[in-house]
């Protein structure tokens, strides 16, 4: 004999919400609905999705711009450094 199960659970606010709309919309009860909206549920995941071919991308081949020596860039950083750190204005001196 099948007994109905009586539980005592809290929902979310947005998903009460929800629920509470489509039952109204649906002219259901609530109860009704919350059983119909975990049957979908439990149901969707029972399937397996169907297997995709894995994305690939492809690279090119890339380099600088002619007159950019790769093996000098951190020295291009530095000489950036100071060239920002000679612009900026000094602090006032402390009275």
């Amino acid at each position: 004999m099948y007994r109905p199960m009586r539980t005592t659970l809290t929902i979310d606010e947005d998903v009460g919400r929800a629920l509470k709309d489509l039952s109204r919309h649906a002219g259901k009860s609530f109860k009704t609905v919350v059983n119909e909206v975990l049957r979908q549920g439990l149901t969707s995941g029972a399937k397996p999705e169907a297997r995709r071919e894995p994305f690939k991308v492809e690279s090119a081949r890339r380099g600088f711009v002619p007159g950019i020596d790769p093996f000098k860039l951190n020295q291009l950083v530095d000489e950036l450094e100071v060239e920002q750190f000679l612009t900026q204005t000094p602090p006032a001196p402390p009275r």
